[in-house]
C-alpha cells in the first residue's frame, strides 16, 4: 500500500457521501478501514468528515506493550477508532492512560488537551496520528442530555454547533430562530437566557412558547425580509428546505447586515449538491461542518467579524493553519 498521508473519518452511513466529496476535491481514497478513508493525498478539508487525521504514521508492532509504548512515547491522550481485532485493541487501550471523555454539560468549551487517534490495520500494524482536527473522540461529542424539557432531540445539534464554535448566545443577546417549530432550538437558546423570536407557519410547542424570553411570529422563514427586521446577534435555522433556497436565504441575511452570527443547517435530499456546498464554502467568514448529530446535512457557521477579516468562522476548517 502507498504511504498514508491523510485519513478522513466518515459519519456512520455516510462513507459514500464523504468519498464523493473527496473525489470532488481531487482526492483519491486508496482504501477504507472501517469508516476511515485512507489516502496518499495531502490533507484537504472536507466538511463531511467528522475528523481528519493530519499526520498518520504506520508502525509495525511486536506486542501489545510495544503498541502502547509507541503511543505513550508521543503524548498522553489517544482515542481508538475500533474496526476489528477488538480483543487486541482493548488490551492496548488498557495500557494507555484513560481519556477523560465524560459527557459534556452544555454550555461548555471544547477540550483543549491534545488528543491523538489510532487503530490497528491488522494484528501487527498500528496506524496513528498525533494530530487531528477534532478535539473529540472520533469527532463525536457526548452531552448530558435533557430528556424532559425539549420537544425534540434537535437541541443536541445546536448544543454541538455552539460547542464546536466555542460561543453561544448570552443573556444580553437577541436571536431569531427560523422555521422553529416544534421548538427544540428555541428551547436551547432560551435556556441560555437569551431573547429569542421564533418564526414558523405552525405554532411552537406550548411549553416552549411559554418560556421566559421567547416570542413567536407566525411567518414563513422564506417570506421574511431581513433588512426590515430589527438587528439581532444570532440567526439560527434548522428548517427543512432545498439547499438552493437555504443558500439564497443565507445570502439575504448576510447582505442585510442585521445579524452578527449565523448557524444554519443545510439539508440534502437525495444526492449531495457539491456546487451548493462549494457556494456556501465561498462565503467570506463562513464555515461548513458535518456534526455528529447531523444526518445527510451540513451545518453552516458565519460571523460578521470573521467575514470582515476574511477568515473562517469555525476552527479546524483551515488545514493550512492546522498543519502549521
Amino acid at each position: 500500500m502507498s504511504t498514508i498521508r491523510t485519513a478522513w473519518l466518515a459519519a456512520d452511513g455516510l462513507t459514500s457521501v464523504l468519498e464523493a466529496d473527496l473525489a470532488w476535491r481531487g482526492v483519491t481514497i486508496d482504501r477504507w478501514h472501517g469508516r476511515l478513508a485512507l489516502s496518499s493525498s495531502k490533507p484537504v478539508y472536507s466538511p463531511w468528515a467528522l475528523d481528519i487525521w493530519l499526520n498518520p504514521q504506520v508502525v509495525e508492532i511486536t506486542s501489545i506493550r510495544n503498541a502502547a509504548d509507541t503511543l505513550r512515547a508521543l503524548q498522553r491522550n489517544w482515542s481508538l477508532h475500533a474496526v476489528d481485532h477488538f480483543r487486541r485493541t482493548a488490551l492496548i487501550t488498557d495500557k494507555l492512560p484513560p481519556v477523560k471523555a465524560a459527557p459534556l454539560v452544555f454550555p461548555t468549551l471544547p477540550p483543549t488537551s491534545p488528543l491523538g487517534a489510532w487503530t490497528l490495520l491488522d494484528t501487527n500494524t498500528l496506524l496513528f496520528s498525533a494530530r487531528k482536527t477534532s478535539p473529540f473522540v472520533n469527532g463525536a461529542p457526548q452531552f448530558v442530555e435533557n430528556r424532559t424539557g425539549p420537544p425534540s432531540r434537535a437541541y443536541l445539534k445546536l448544543w454541538e454547533a455552539c460547542t464546536r464554535l466555542g460561543r453561544w448566545p448570552t443573556p444580553n443577546e437577541r436571536c431569531y430562530d427560523l422555521g422553529a417549530t416544534p421548538g427544540g432550538w428555541t428551547w436551547a437558546i432560551a435556556n441560555l437566557g437569551a431573547q429569542v423570536t421564533a418564526f414558523d407557519r405552525a405554532p411552537l410547542d406550548p411549553k416552549v412558547a411559554a418560556m421566559p424570553g421567547v416570542s413567536f411570529q407566525q411567518a414563513s422563514a422564506f417570506g421574511l425580509e431581513p433588512e426590515k427586521l430589527a438587528a439581532v446577534d444570532w440567526m439560527f435555522s434548522d428548517i427543512i428546505a432545498y439547499p438552493q433556497r437555504l443558500l439564497r436565504l443565507t445570502q439575504n441575511w448576510i447582505a442585510s447586515g442585521n445579524t452578527n452570527n449565523i448557524v444554519l443547517t443545510v439539508k440534502f435530499q437525495g444526492e449531495t449538491d457539491h456546487e451548493i456546498v462549494a457556494a456556501f464554502e465561498a462565503i467570506p467568514g463562513g464555515s461548513l461542518a458535518h456534526l455528529a448529530h447531523n444526518k445527510h446535512e451540513l451545518t453552516f457557521f458565519w460571523n460578521k467579524a470573521a467575514a470582515a477579516e476574511n477568515r473562517p468562522t469555525l476552527a479546524g476548517t483551515n488545514l493550512t493553519e492546522e498543519a502549521a
